[in-house]
């Protein structure tokens, strides 16, 4: 099953399958409404209409920070023994076809494909198994990054979540319908202008989901609509020599095979 949440012309979003015939409204505001309520049940087919943050406002929104053996070597570090987590804000979420908002304050936005879970089910120091049955499925994200704001010191909150910067979507996909479970393996692509930057394999993952969810529900409860970004692989523009960063007019592309592709533009705010 594909879900995702639409715009409406009214200014309101609805959550909805994705089906060839077009999406089946299936009565709930949005995805994370959607998987917080007890019935999916399908209505009736609506408009194709813009694409939302398929999940628009979770509750809580974990990050982890790396955990692609590629990329942590490509940073000069060591394979952690714990999950590195840190936090990002539902104002910081954008569509899989909204505009990047390039803050002035920042000269170094920096790009970071990632699969994201997406929780169904409460779960607190969930073990093995409900870990596993509390992922409702998978998405793509891009933790688009302020470099020179995330370094101003040693917590990286600050560069992370500044607002309209992280497009997500364009669908969530159960684990059923890929390679993998419960623990994906799809290739992963990120492209600036047509040009790959990224493009990686999701089972390289140093934590996999399943773990990620059991680690975390052991700090707090997890809850329907919560996510977690698990982390980006090497090819980030900081990494390289010389440095690279996002520019006015960048298209930036996350691909994720079996979930989707974000296309976002990037635009001085």
């Amino acid at each position: 099953m594909k879900l995702a949440t639409v715009r409406m012309p009214d200014g309101g979003t609805r959550a909805v399958e994705v089906t060839e015939a077009g999406y089946v409204d299936l009565g709930a505001p949005d995805v994370g409404a959607l998987l917080a309520s007890s019935a999916w049940e399908a209505g009736d087919l609506v408009p194709r209409h813009e694409l939302a943050p398929v999940v628009p406002r979770p509750g809580k929104l974990f990050c982890v920070g790396l955990n692609y053996r590629n990329h942590i070597l490509e940073m000069g570090r060591e394979l952690p023994e714990h999950p590195t987590l840190f936090a990002k804000f539902a104002d910081a979420l954008i569509g899989p076809r909204d505009t990047i908002a390039l803050a002035p304050e920042s000269t170094a936005v920096d790009w970071e494909a990632e699969l994201a879970v997406v929780i169904g089910r409460t779960v607190r120091r969930a073990s093995e198994e409900e870990a596993a049955e509390a992922i409702a499925g998978f998405t793509v994200l891009n933790d688009v990054t302020m470099r020179d704001w995330q370094y101003r010191t040693k917590e990286w909150l600050q560069g992370k979540t500044f607002e309209s910067t992280t497009p997500i979507g364009p669908v969530l996909v159960t684990p059923d319908e890929l390679p993998g479970g419960v623990r994906p393996r799809l290739v992963m692509t990120c492209s600036v202008n047509g040009e790959v930057m990224q493009k990686t394999d999701t089972s390289d993952l140093v934590f996999d989901p399943v773990t990620l969810v059991r680690y975390i529900s052991t700090i707090a409860t997890l809850r329907p609509g919560d996510v977690i970004a698990t982390g980006t692989p090497g090819g980030v523009g900081h990494a390289r020599t010389p440095a690279r960063y996002l520019a006015d007019g960048d298209v930036l592309v996350t691909e994720i095979d079996g979930i989707g592709r974000l296309e976002n533009v990037a635009r001085t705010a």
